[in-house]
């Protein structure tokens, strides 16, 4: 933070979570309404942290089955296959299909670890009153809040493969328990960036300035 900067609550503002419209609160305990969007203010939004804690966890329970557990089952009149995350992305290299394969490891295994790791980390950071890298921390949670409309890959993958590949009875293919599980990562993770509140970084800069009357 410079040396001329100002929290928005120090100057008598409240930011919207909507829009990130600056505004002057109605009242001091109920700021109102976001003149441009509409949508309710707040000084900070209610055990924030504790839900997005919560998500985090939850989405973390659920990655082990959603790798371990295979996503698509595909059953020929003389076997039966079933395939992880990870065995169709050896299936894919092995194949030739590395391109693909790399894709499908990144945005289906490594994205959504990432996510979880790096609101952990900003959680953490948030709880431990750290002052500092406010601006990088901030990035760090925008790009995840970005990215994470974009793990869906393989839940896509399975549907287009499942609507195609249907020659009863001589082939068919299903996709698996690990889907279910994928998409409540996804969704798990998704909910956990919206529920943060990153005003909560700047609030120990803030603070620590308060206290030596900068």
């Amino acid at each position: 933070m410079s040396a001329d900067a100002r929290s928005g609550i120090a100057a008598g503002l409240v930011s919207c979570h909507g829009c990130a419209l600056l505004a002057r609160p109605a009242a001091g305990t109920h700021p109102g309404h976001c003149p441009r969007c509409g949508a309710r203010l707040a000084w900070r939004h209610e055990h924030a942290i504790q839900r997005t804690w919560a998500l985090l966890v939850a989405a973390a329970v659920l990655y082990l089955p959603a790798n371990l557990l295979p996503v698509l089952t595909t059953r020929t009149v003389v076997s039966t296959q079933t395939d992880t995350i990870m065995t169709g992305v050896i299936f894919l290299y092995a194949s030739g299909s590395w391109p693909l394969a790399l894709i499908v490891l990144v945005a289906s295994v490594l994205i959504p670890i990432g996510k979880i790791l790096a609101l952990a980390f900003v959680l953490v950071s948030v709880q431990r009153r750290s002052a500092s890298n406010n601006r990088q921390r901030t990035r760090l949670y925008r790009t995840v809040e970005f990215i994470g409309r974009w793990s869906m890959l393989d839940v896509f993958v399975d549907t287009f493969v499942v609507a195609l590949v249907q020659l009863s009875p001589l082939m068919s293919v299903d996709p698996g328990p690990g889907v279910v599980y994928f998409m409540a990562v996804v969704v798990l993770t998704m909910f956990a960036a919206q529920s943060f509140d990153p005003r909560f970084i700047w609030d120990a800069a803030a603070a620590r300035r308060t206290r030596h009357g900068v």
